[in-house]
């Protein structure tokens, strides 16, 4: 039994790591998910409990960048906050309509638009447009990262 459970918490965490990647699929979710299941399973002894710890901070660093990582990126490039919440919404609806491509399009357009109207510098404008961008794919590397680290802990604390 404890082979098919560890089993399915490995595929849980490589469906974790794909889905740090993938719009819409809840990658570190996933991967805690695997995890919690095997060590509930195992009496809650398997992996140890600093491993536990560590994983689980891993795991919501992972969400909060997810999350919150293309705002943060874009009022560090210097966006105003309605710019920002702006480039949210619109990203946010456009992934449904248009997908991942047509919200990072949807994305740059309105911190690009925005920053123009708000200071009437096309070249800032661009600039803000550009961080917000690479924040937002920046997001996606570091949620790959940190489901990969998560799956790696995972496996040295329980092999």
């Amino acid at each position: 039994m404890s082979e098919l459970v560890l089993l399915l918490a490995v595929v849980l965490g490589l469906a974790g790591v794909v889905g740090s990647v993938v719009p819409m699929v809840p990658g570190a979710p996933l991967s805690l998910l695997g995890v919690g299941l095997y060590w509930w399973t195992s009496g809650f002894s398997e992996p140890g409990l600093l491993s536990i710890v560590v994983i689980t901070v891993i795991g919501f660093t992972a969400v909060l960048t997810d999350t919150f990582a293309g705002a943060i990126a874009a009022k560090f490039g210097g966006a105003s906050w309605l710019t920002t919440t702006l480039a949210g919404i619109v990203g946010f609806v456009l992934f449904f309509v248009t997908g991942p491509l047509g919200m990072l399009l949807g994305i740059a357009l309105t911190v690009f638009g925005g920053e123009i109207y708000r200071h009437r510098d096309a070249r800032a404008g661009a600039r803000t447009a550009l961080v917000a961008t690479v924040g937002v794919i920046g997001s996606a590397a570091m949620q790959f990262v940190l489901t990969l680290s998560i799956l790696f802990i995972f496996l040295a604390s329980v092999l």
